[in-house]
């Protein structure tokens, strides 16, 4: 998704008012619960939260130029990398094999013999389409951020095709921009 991400990209962004701002922030803790007693400093009220506009119905969550989270369409919010390598516990984390992180950190979504042959590890509660967190085999931080297409239970039971559609990963066009200027 974000794979040639760049400025071009954005084609607008805007200033929410303080009641989208306040659904954006009730949809984030609705979400990640473990959020809610730092979202006074991730958003602060007194700060302008912006929303860029980018293509392919995607919304960055951008506070003081610094893109925090991302969704498609009205999907669930995500956090891009960088966040949740400082908050790295507020996501369900799924693990892939080391024959996999090469693929990964190409833009490959990760399929399923990656995720339950031995170097891999699954959470038994995630379910289908659910936003996770790509861990590595001895790795401590997270290499990609995902949306589950099918259930950890259907992982294991079908062990075949694509576990995990790629949305962010290290190294992309999203990681990249640090900072929106």
């Amino acid at each position: 998704m974000f794979k040639k991400f760049t400025f071009e990209d954005i084609s607008a962004q805007n200033q929410v008012k303080t009641s989208v701002q306040r659904k954006i922030r009730q949809n984030i803790v609705d979400e990640y619960p473990g959020l809610e007693p730092l979202m006074d400093d991730l958003l602060p009220k007194k700060v302008p939260l912006i929303v860029a506009k980018c293509q392919n119905h995607l919304n960055l969550v951008v506070v003081s130029n610094v893109p925090l989270f991302f969704n498609v369409r009205d999907g669930p919010y995500m956090p891009t990398l960088r966040l949740l390598h400082q908050y790295p516990n507020i996501m369900k984390k799924l693990q892939v094999d080391r024959g996999a992180i090469k693929f990964v950190l190409s833009g490959a979504n990760i399929m399923c013999p990656g995720l339950t042959s031995p170097g891999g590890a699954l959470d038994e509660d995630v379910r289908e389409e659910t936003p996770v967190a790509i861990m590595a085999e001895g790795k401590q931080h997270a290499l990609a951020i995902g949306f589950t297409k099918m259930s950890a239970k259907d992982i294991k039971s079908i062990n075949k095709g694509i576990g995990v559609d790629t949305m962010h990963y290290l190294n992309d066009g999203l990681w990249k921009m640090q900072r929106l200027v």
